[in-house]
C-alpha cells in the first residue's frame, strides 16, 4: 500500500524524530524481530518513567509506532507504512 503524507503529518513526524532519545527508541524497536514492551526500551535509558512515556507517546502520536496495550503492558512495533512514506517524502525533496 502506498501512503501519501500531508505536510502536517510530515511536520509532526519531523518534530517527533527531532529528539535523540526518540531516534534511539525508533532504532531499538526497528531492530527487534517482534513487538517490544515499553519496559524493554526503558531499560536502555537512564530516564524517569514519565519521560520515557512522553517520548513514546510522541512517536505513537506521530504514527511512527503502533501500540498495543495488553493489560498493564504496552507493546509496540514500527509503523513501516508511515516510515516508508516519510522516507519517500524526504527523498522527493532531494531527487
Amino acid at each position: 500500500m502506498n501512503t501519501s503524507l500531508s505536510i502536517k503529518q510530515v511536520e509532526k513526524i519531523s518534530k517527533a524524530l527531532g529528539d535523540p532519545y526518540r531516534l534511539k527508541i525508533m532504532k531499538i524497536v526497528s531492530n527487534s524481530e517482534s513487538c517490544v514492551q515499553c519496559c524493554d526500551v526503558s531499560a536502555e535509558f537512564n530516564l524517569a518513567q514519565s519521560t520515557m512515556s512522553h517520548h513514546i507517546k510522541q512517536l505513537i502520536d506521530a504514527d511512527l509506532l503502533i501500540a498495543d496495550k495488553e493489560g498493564r503492558n504496552l507493546k509496540f512495533v514500527v509503523n513501516k507504512e508511515v516510515c516508508t512514506a516519510y522516507a519517500d517524502y524526504i527523498n522527493s525533496l532531494v531527487l
